[in-house]
């Protein structure tokens, strides 16, 4: 049996770190089904998506900060936020570490959507995530993702040899918004690059397999995908190597992705898909620091790579979207942290973006341990991005119509 997922190959294999082209259905069945697929594939100058997940659970509150409202301050009388705070309006005002993004907000290049959610939320982290990444409702389970129903409705059935992904991913695990019906190439890559210069195990496993003699069915079309892998890999590296960033990228994991997939952008890629993953959300003690870094990280990683995409002239063609499986709740906890919650704020950069706040901010008017409840579906977030920046029918692809915030 094939391997259908990279973390599955990779444990099949003689260990880890190679870029992956990822095939999302079974193989290879799907040849005889792709002939039968009409729809075009990718096309350069088309629009490009970036997500960017904050996985964890992201704490709305001190991220969007509602400091004038004495709720607030009676629920967090420790965590609770008072100095430094940059303003958005009279009553809501950004964390202090997020300046990058402050800047992109009064340039009219970052739209803040707030408190985002859906109905009956789980505080699971798998289930929550699942479900922002399958876009199902909180009573049903689905196999595919948004993105990869996307890949469906508007891809090619098969990977084409020596064509571009449909989707990119940094990291070794293909997420689950990728997952898809029908097959489509999903290629893996490393955050920092190779970090040695001896030969990397996989690539060496991948080379043997290669060399072997020639093989019938499965094994044929494994043979034939680690080929078009190796290709892959070697030509997004040398893309990747040769780019001459125009600003200084911060030396973390999440700015160093995004400098890697800006590459690719710049090089004109076919793939419109591009998701990264930033963790350490899950803040139940000692919040204020690791929040206050992991959004430093955030907000420097997406001002750079935003100045990046327009001194490149790239701009205009890429948007760039957060999410996180919940927010957190609105009273503190013991520890100086704050437990699973329900809704939260999102991010949405780009030029094209129209810019502001919108949606409509959280009632604070709670009890202890009480939770938010969302005033925006996600899945309007979802089908606007899909009607109006991927030109995709957001109905077939979310299987029911949700209004869409107007951010685009």
């Amino acid at each position: 049996m094939l391997p259908l997922t990279r973390r599955e190959f990779i444990h099949r294999s003689a260990g880890g770190g190679l870029g992956f082209l990822a095939f999302t259905g079974a193989a290879p069945s799907f040849l005889a089904q792709s002939a039968l697929a009409q729809t075009p594939g990718p096309e350069r100058d088309r629009t490009i998506l970036v997500v960017i997940q904050l996985a964890g659970g992201n704490d709305g509150l001190n991220t969007v900060v509602p400091h004038t409202d004495d709720n607030y301050h009676r629920l967090r009388p420790t965590i609770g936020l008072k100095e430094d705070l940059l303003p958005i309006n009279h009553d809501l005002a950004l964390h202090p570490s997020c300046g990058a993004l402050h800047e992109l907000f009064n340039a009219g290049q970052l739209s803040i959507i707030q408190n985002v959610g859906y109905p009956n939320p789980n505080r699971s982290h798998f289930r929550s995530t699942e479900i922002w990444e399958t876009a199902s409702g909180s009573d049903e389970v689905k196999h595919e993702g948004w993105l990869g129903r996307f890949f469906d409705n508007t891809c090619s059935g098969a990977p084409e040899e020596n064509a571009d992904p449909s989707g990119v991913h940094i990291g070794d695990i293909i997420p689950q918004s990728f997952l898809a019906a029908r097959s489509h190439s999903v290629f893996g890559m490393r955050p920092w690059g190779r970090v040695d210069k001896g030969r990397d195990p996989a690539e060496v496993a991948y080379e043997k397999l290669l060399q072997a003699q020639h093989m019938e069915g499965n094994a044929s079309y494994l043979q034939h995908t680690m080929m078009n892998t190796l290709v892959t890999e070697r030509r997004v590296e040398k893309v990747i190597a040769g780019y001459n960033p125009m600003v200084d990228y911060p030396r973390n994991k999440l700015s160093q992705s995004l400098k890697r997939i800006a590459a690719l952008i710049h090089a004109d890629m076919e793939t419109r898909i591009y998701f990264v993953s930033q963790g350490g959300y899950d803040t139940h003690a000692g919040q204020q620091w690791k929040h206050a870094k992991l959004l430093a990280e955030l907000s420097g990683a997406m001002g750079a790579f935003q100045k990046d995409l327009v001194a490149h002239k790239k701009d205009d063609q890429v948007l760039t979207m957060t999410f996180s499986e919940f927010g957190r709740r609105p009273s503190e906890n013991g520890s100086q942290g704050t437990d699973h919650g329900t809704a939260a704020p999102l991010f949405v950069m780009g030029s094209q973006t129209r810019g502001g706040l919108l949606g409509s901010a959280p009632s604070l008017d709670l009890g202890h341990n009480k939770d938010l409840k969302f005033s925006t579906d996600f899945r309007s977030v979802y089908s606007c991005v899909l009607d109006r920046w991927l030109e995709a029918d957001a109905t077939k692809v979310l299987g029911e119509s949700y209004e869409p915030v107007p951010f685009i």
